[in-house]
């Protein structure tokens, strides 16, 4: 066959319907992708523990991007590297004071997959997969005892953006924030300069894959460098209009299997019938 293709897949409203599974149908598509020489890799927000059961589900043999490129790591071989970015303790103590003093729901600090949480909170707690082993409830500024991979801010809904332009105006040389969209509504903050695009050119030039031969899909915010850095940057159907419009190509939704929907067309992966 000719050279590879790196298909970079994010997960939440890109591979993942709404009820958080792989279709069938996609699954098929990137095996069968995979089986002609193919590489996928996984380009998301979320850190390992929220993404490992799709790796070993997809049976990936590529490294992972998570935190937005933030923590890059290969799960099967330790020996490819392992690329961690968190942000400095003042820059993140000066964040969450911020973050307090706009009496926000709550903030978790991340590092890796040890959860910190400022208040006690159910909601957290249940739906972002945290083993409790790894879960600290304290003062952040007390109990924080390593500089964070991310932190997570919980506003109030009506005041996301009017957050957003705060840590913007006092915060924006040293951090990047993007929000989760619904149903989260979740400021993400992590160290200045990181994206999914940094950590999807680690891993092509790992595979001596040249930008041309990417294929990225995305449907949120935190994937306008990564759609903006590969040779073809796909936005979902149902993805937000900033991503369409700077995407070479819009497939359909994650609920109507849009990555294989456009991968089966690219690639000739249509089986014969």
């Amino acid at each position: 066959m000719s050279q590879p293709y790196l298909i970079a897949v994010d997960l939440d409203g890109t591979l993942l319907k709404d009820d958080k599974t792989v279709s069938i149908q996609t699954k098929k598509v990137l095996k069968r992708a995979m089986e002609h020489g193919h590489h996928v890799v996984i380009s998301t927000g979320r850190p390992y523990r929220g993404s490992e059961q799709f790796y070993h589900e997809l049976d990936l043999t590529t490294p992972i991007i998570n935190f937005n490129g933030a923590f890059i790591h290969h799960p099967k071989n330790p020996g490819w590297g392992r690329f961690h970015s968190p942000m400095d303790m003042d820059v993140a103590q000066s964040i969450i004071e911020t973050c307090l003093e706009f009496e926000v729901k709550n903030v978790i600090a991340e590092v890796l997959d040890d959860v910190y949480l400022h208040y006690e909170d159910e909601f957290i707690i249940n739906s972002f997969l945290i083993d409790k082993t790894n879960l600290n409830i304290g003062n952040l500024i007390q109990v924080l005892p390593h500089n964070p991979t991310s932190i997570l801010v919980r506003p109030n809904d009506h005041h996301v953006k009017e957050l957003r332009e705060l840590l913007k105006a006092k915060h924006a040389e040293v951090i990047d924030h993007r929000v989760w969209g619904a149903p989260w509504n979740i400021i993400e903050v992590v160290k200045a300069g990181l994206n999914k695009a940094v950590g999807l050119k680690r891993v092509a030039e790992s595979l001596n894959i040249p930008q041309e031969r990417v294929i990225a899909f995305g449907d949120e915010d935190n994937d306008l460098e990564m759609i903006e850095y590969a040779g073809h940057g796909i936005a979902m159907g149902n993805a937000i209009p900033e991503l369409k419009n700077i995407a070479n190509g819009i497939t359909k939704s994650n609920e109507d299997d849009g990555i294989a929907y456009f991968l089966e067309d690219l690639l000739a992966l249509k089986e014969s019938v």
